[in-house]
């Protein structure tokens, strides 16, 4: 037997092994709706993968010194997830600064970043919302609501021009006309300057007061 005849045999017992194929891990992507945020602004972000595995996403988002939120798992069921924020950005809660986005997702991983930045623009905590549609709604007092506003809200935003305590909380008295403001705020129909300077005026004007101290003034 010539060599050549020699080499056929190999080649076809080659030909019988089977090699395991290689099957690559699933990529992941951050898309970013932009990558500068200011206060009383929503972050939001898509994650883009190759292949839908029935894994969830595993998100961490960190800033500058490492400090970062717990696991976040994001269920994955299209090649593209919007991921909405549900709150927006509070000066009480998250620094100035550069923030980053990781994302952990069937053995892939990838990172984004953003900053976030002062735009002195007018921001009400979003405390206020859930205090504010109880209001509306009825189930709290008119004193409650601007003790929650005193509160919570800088006096940079709203000057409530008279303490509120246990004496007098349920002397305060605001005009029934004045919920279409909460309403138009709750529903995004006016910016939280709006607000803030409509509850100013009606404080400067004395529509929104106290009967107890307009007694003693009297």
């Amino acid at each position: 037997m010539n060599s050549r005849n020699a080499v056929l045999p190999i080649i076809l017992i080659l030909g019988l092994i089977i090699i395991p194929p290689v099957f690559a891990e699933p990529s992941v992507s951050i898309i970013m709706e932009k990558t500068t945020y200011s206060y009383c602004e929503k972050l939001f972000y898509t994650i883009k993968v190759s292949e839908i595995t029935g894994d969830p996403a595993i998100i961490h988002i960190r800033d500058e010194s490492g400090k970062g939120s717990s696991a976040i798992p994001i269920p994955i069921s299209d090649f593209e997830n919007p991921i909405p924020s549900l709150i927006a950005f509070q000066e009480e809660i998250f620094p100035l600064g550069k923030y980053f986005i990781d994302v952990q997702y069937s053995g892939s991983e990838t990172t984004a970043e953003f900053t976030l930045i002062d735009s002195n623009k007018i921001c009400i905590p979003e405390v206020i919302k859930p205090i504010l549609a109880n209001w509306l709604s009825g189930n709290i007092s008119d004193g409650f609501l601007m003790d929650a506003i005193q509160k919570y809200i800088s006096t940079d935003i709203i000057v409530v021009p008279f303490e509120i305590n246990e004496s007098n909380v349920y002397d305060i008295e605001i005009p029934e006309w004045v919920k279409n403001v909460g309403y138009w705020w709750i529903e995004g129909d006016i910016t939280d300057d709006d607000f803030s300077q409509a509850f100013n005026y009606l404080l400067e004007r004395k529509i929104i007061s106290s009967s107890s101290l307009f007694n003693n003034e009297i």
